[in-house]
C-alpha cells in the first residue's frame, strides 16, 4: 500500500472520494489540484496540510494564494501547477482524476517519474494510449486502473498470462435513457441527463453515461490498457451494475468481478494494491439479487457507442478528435446551447471536418485536441 498520495482533481466527484478512501486508510495527501472550486479546495487544504496545491485557472489560483496564507501550503498555477503536483517528491502514487486531455501531460511526466498512477483519466488513454503505455513500459510506473469497469477486468486478468484471454467482455448499465428512441431524447434536459439510475457522478461523466461515449471511451481505454484489439472488446449493457466486466478465457471460460456500485473499491484498490483491506461499502447480498440480465447495446439510438468503436478501429487521432468533440459539446449541453441529439452531431462533425492523422506524436494530439474543441465551439454554440 502506499504511503503517500497526490490527488489531481480533489474537488470532483472521484477526487473527493479519493480523499475519504486515502484518510480512511491513512494515507497522507501531499499535493492538491482543483481547477476553480476554491472554497471547497481551501476546506480540502485546511483538513489535509498538503504540502503542495495547484489550481489551474490562474484567477482561482490568485484568490486561493490569499485563502491560505495563513498556512505554509505553497501554490502553484495552470499546467505547470499540475505537472508539479504530478511529479511531487512527497507522494508515491498520483489519482488522475481530473477532466480532459489536460491530464496527459501530468499523467506522462509522472510517469517518467516512475510513479505510481491511479488513472480515472480516460482521456489520457483515450488521446494518447498508444504514448503513455509505452513510455509506462519503458520506465516500469505502474498504471492501475480506477473506472470500475477496467479494475474488475484487470482483477479478472491477475496472474493470467496474455496468451490466456479470449475476449473482454465490458459491462455498462445502459444509462437513463436505455431502451428510447433518438426521437425520443430530442428534448432531454441537463438536469435528466445527469440522473444516473445506479452510480453518483460528475456532470460531465453523467451526460456521457446517458450517451453511452462514456462506454465508448471505455472500450477505447480497455484497449490500449489490456493490449487487445477492438475486435476483442464486447460491450454488453447490464442494468443492474453488479457485474463490473468480465473476461473470457481461451478455454471458454468467464470469470467475472462483481461489487456493489461504489467507486470507493476501485479506487482503494488502486492505492493499496496488491494488498486488500477492509472497507465500509456495502456489501452484496445474493439472496435479495432477484436477476441479473444483459442486452446488446442499441447503436442505432444511441450512437456515441458507435462512433467510438470506429474511431477506435481508425486509431490516430480520430479518437482525441471524437473526445474532445465530445467534451465541449457535453459542456454546451450543460449551459442550455446545444441540444441533447446534437451531442452526437458535434462529436462525429469534427472527425469528418479534422479528418483523422495516422501515427500522431504527442504535439500533434494535443494539436487535433484544440483543433477539434474549436470547431465545435465555432459550429455548434447556440
Amino acid at each position: 500500500m502506499v504511503k503517500t498520495v497526490s490527488i489531481l482533481g480533489s474537488t470532483g466527484s472521484i477526487g473527493r472520494q479519493s480523499i475519504a478512501v486515502a484518510q480512511r486508510l491513512g494515507i497522507r495527501v501531499a499535493a492538491l489540484t482543483a481547477s476553480r472550486q476554491i472554497e471547497l479546495l481551501e476546506r480540502q487544504a485546511r483538513a489535509l496540510k498538503p504540502d503542495f496545491v495547484a489550481v489551474y485557472d490562474e484567477q482561482a489560483a490568485r484568490q486561493f494564494r490569499v485563502a491560505v496564507a495563513d498556512t505554509p501550503i505553497r501554490v502553484g498555477s495552470g499546467l505547470e501547477g499540475l505537472v508539479e503536483a504530478a511529479v511531487f517528491s512527497g507522494s508515491e502514487c498520483v489519482v488522475t482524476a481530473v477532466s480532459g486531455a489536460v491530464g496527459l501531460k501530468p499523467t506522462l511526466a509522472a510517469i517518467a517519474e516512475k510513479k505510481r498512477i491511479a488513472l480515472a483519466n480516460k482521456e489520457t488513454l483515450v488521446c494518447a494510449g498508444e504514448i503513455v503505455m509505452r513510455r509506462a513500459a519503458e520506465t516500469g510506473a505502474e498504471i492501475l486502473p480506477v473506472d470500475s469497469e477496467h479494475s474488475a477486468i484487470f482483477q479478472c486478468l491477475s496472474g493470467r498470462g496474455k496468451g490466456e484471454l479470449k475476449k473482454i467482455l465490458l459491462t455498462g448499465s445502459g444509462g437513463p435513457f436505455r431502451g428510447k428512441k433518438r426521437e425520443e431524447l430530442e428534448g432531454i434536459t441537463p438536469e435528466q441527463a445527469v440522473r444516473h439510475p445506479n452510480w453518483s457522478m460528475g456532470a460531465k461523466i453523467s451526460v456521457d453515461s446517458s450517451t453511452l461515449m462514456n462506454k465508448g471511451l471505455e472500450f477505447i481505454e480497455a484497449m490500449h490498457l489490456f493490449a487487445v484489439r477492438p475486435e476483442d472488446i464486447q460491450v454488453l449493457i447490464h442494468p443492474q451494475s453488479i457485474i463490473h466486466s468480465m473476461v473470457e478465457l481461451v478455454d471458454g471460460a468467464v470469470i467475472a468481478q462483481l461489487g456493489a456500485p461504489d467507486m470507493g473499491l476501485p479506487i482503494q484498490l488502486a492505492l493499496t494494491y496488491p494488498e486488500r483491506r477492509d472497507t465500509p461499502f456495502e456489501r452484496l447480498d445474493f439472496w435479495r439479487m432477484k436477476d441479473l440480465h444483459f442486452e446488446e447495446p442499441d447503436l442505432e439510438n444511441m450512437p456515441c457507442l458507435r462512433l467510438a468503436m470506429d474511431a477506435a478501429k481508425t486509431g490516430g487521432t480520430a479518437p482525441c478528435v471524437m473526445s474532445a468533440a465530445n467534451e465541449a459539446a457535453v459542456q454546451l449541453f450543460l449551459q442550455g446551447r446545444l441540444g441533447y441529439n446534437r451531442i452526437y452531431d458535434a462529436a462525429a462533425g469534427a472527425i469528418e471536418r479534422l479528418g483523422v492523422t495516422a501515427h500522431p506524436d504527442l504535439e500533434t494530439i494535443l494539436a487535433a485536441d484544440e483543433a477539434a474543441r474549436a470547431y465545435v465551439r465555432e459550429a455548434f454554440s447556440a
